[in-house]
C-alpha cells in the first residue's frame, strides 16, 4: 500500500458525554442570530432542547428553527435559503440525524451566496462550482449513523418515478465544529439505531476495502469496526452498558464519516441512490440490508477476476475483527458474510420489498446505480452482479 495520500478538510471534534454544554458558547463567539435546524420531533421534545434554549437565552442570543421531516429535498433547501437570505444569521446549528445536517449544511453554504442549490448538485443541472462564502456551520450528530458531522456533503434528495439523490459537495460546507455528545443518543429508538448502525457499520468496511484507501483511513475503519463490533447488537437488543455503547457508536459513526469523505464508498452506497430517490426507504435500512450481499459478491467478483487485489485480504481481515480470533483468509471472508447476515437478520432488517421494489423494478435501479460511490468499489461490478445483489434482498 503507498503511504503517499492526502487528507480533506476535517471540522474541530469535541467528543464525549456532556459535550452538548459547550453549544450556547461555541454560538456566541460567531454572533447574536442562529438559525437552529433539527429534526421532526425528537430533539425538540426531549429534555436537551429546553436547556439549550435557556442557555441561548441567558447570551441574548436570538434563534430561529427549521424543523426536516425525512430526508431534506432541493426544494425545502431552496425555501428556506430564499425565506432567510437576508436575516443576517451569525451562524447556523444543525442538531439531528444525517438528514438535519444534511440540511442544515446545504442551507449554510447557501444563506449568504442566495443561489439555488441546484446549482451545484452532482450529475444534476449544471454543476456549478461552489464559490461560497459558508455561513459557519456547527454540526450535532443525535444518531449514530451517517458521520455527516464530518464530512463536506450535503445529501439531498428528491422522491418519485424521475427522482434523484445527489450530493452538494465542497469543502467550504465543512463544520466549523463537530460536536459529538453520546448522551444525545439515549432516547433513539431501537430500530433507527439499528438501521444508522448498520450505515454506519457499511461506510467503514466499504472505505477500508475502497480503491482509494490508504493507511490513515484504514486504521480509523479498522478501529471503528470494531466498536461496532463490540457495541450494536448488545445496544439494540438492550443488554450491557448502555452508556458506553453509545460512546462506541457515536465513536465508530464519527469514524465512517471521516473515511468516507476521504476515500469514498462502494457498491451498497452505490444503489442506496436510486434505491433512496426511487422509493421510500431509508438510507440506513437499504445499507443494513444489501451489506452483507453486497459483500459477498464482490468478493466472488474479486475471486474471479482479481484474485490478488489486496482488497480480498482486507475483506479477510475484517472477518477475523468480527469473529475475533484467527483463521485462513478464505475461512475469514466466509466468517464476514456469515456474521452481517446474522446482524441483518438479529436487527430485523426489512427487504426491499417492504418498501414497493419489485423485480420489475431491478434494471432502472441498476442502471442509476453508477454514481460517485460505485466509483471506489473495489471492483467494477457487472449490471449482471448489481442485479444479482438487488434480487437477493427483494
Amino acid at each position: 500500500m503507498s503511504f503517499n495520500f492526502a487528507l480533506a478538510r476535517l471540522p474541530r471534534i469535541e467528543f464525549g458525554s456532556g459535550r452538548m454544554a459547550m453549544l450556547p458558547d461555541l454560538v456566541a463567539a460567531h454572533g447574536r442570530r442562529v438559525l437552529i435546524v433539527t429534526g421532526a420531533r425528537s430533539f425538540v421534545a426531549g429534555p436537551h432542547w429546553r436547556n439549550l434554549e435557556q442557555q441561548l437565552a441567558a447570551r441574548d442570543i436570538a434563534w430561529k428553527m427549521l424543523q426536516v421531516a425525512g430526508e431534506p429535498s432541493p426544494e425545502l433547501v431552496d425555501a428556506c435559503v430564499r425565506e432567510n437570505r437576508g436575516s443576517a444569521f451569525s451562524c447556523v446549528l444543525g442538531i439531528g440525524g444525517g438528514s438535519a445536517l444534511d440540511a442544515a449544511k446545504a442551507i449554510a453554504g447557501l444563506l449568504r451566496p442566495g443561489n439555488s442549490v441546484m446549482d451545484h448538485l452532482e450529475g444534476v443541472g449544471p454543476e456549478l462550482p461552489y464559490r461560497g462564502p459558508a455561513t459557519p456551520f456547527i454540526a450535532v450528530p443525535t444518531t449514530a449513523g451517517t458521520g455527516s458531522e464530518a464530512t463536506k456533503n450535503a445529501v439531498l434528495s428528491r422522491q418519485g418515478q424521475d427522482g434523484f439523490k445527489k450530493s452538494f459537495r465542497d469543502e467550504k460546507l465543512v463544520a466549523e465544529y463537530a460536536v459529538v455528545d453520546p448522551d444525545l443518543l439515549a432516547d433513539c429508538p431501537p430500530r433507527v439505531l439499528a438501521a444508522n448502525g448498520m450505515d454506519a457499520f457499511t461506510q467503514l468496511l466499504e472505505s477500508y476495502v475502497s480503491s482509494k484507501a490508504n493507511p490513515f483511513t484504514d486504521a480509523l475503519a479498522l478501529s471503528g469496526m470494531e466498536k461496532a463490533r463490540d457495541a450494536l447488537l448488545p445496544w439494540y437488543e438492550g443488554t450491557g452498558d448502555a452508556a458506553a455503547q453509545r460512546s462506541a457508536m457515536a465513536y465508530a459513526a464519527l469514524l465512517s464519516g471521516i473515511t468516507l469523505a476521504q476515500v469514498g464508498l462502494g457498491s451498497v452506497h452505490g444503489l442506496a441512490a436510486p434505491l433512496g430517490a426511487f422509493f421510500p426507504i431509508p438510507h440506513g435500512v437499504v445499507c443494513g440490508t444489501l451489506v452483507a450481499e453486497a459483500s459477498r459478491i464482490n468478493i466472488a467478483a474479486l475471486g474471479d477476476r482479481a484474485p490478488d487485489h489486496p482488497a480480498l485480504a482486507k475483506y479477510a481481515d475484517a472477518g477475523r475483527l468480527l469473529a475475533g480470533h484467527a483463521m485462513s483468509d478464505a475461512e475469514a471472508r466466509a466468517a464476514l458474510v456469515e456474521t452481517l447476515e446474522d446482524w441483518t437478520r438479529r436487527l430485523h432488517l426489512p427487504r426491499l420489498r417492504e418498501y414497493g421494489v419489485d423485480a420489475a423494478d431491478v434494471p432502472c435501479i441498476v442502471a442509476n446505480s453508477r454514481g460517485s460511490s460505485m466509483k471506489t468499489n473495489p471492483i467494477a461490478l457487472t449490471d449482471q452482479e448489481i442485479a444479482e445483489l438487488v434480487h437477493a434482498r427483494l
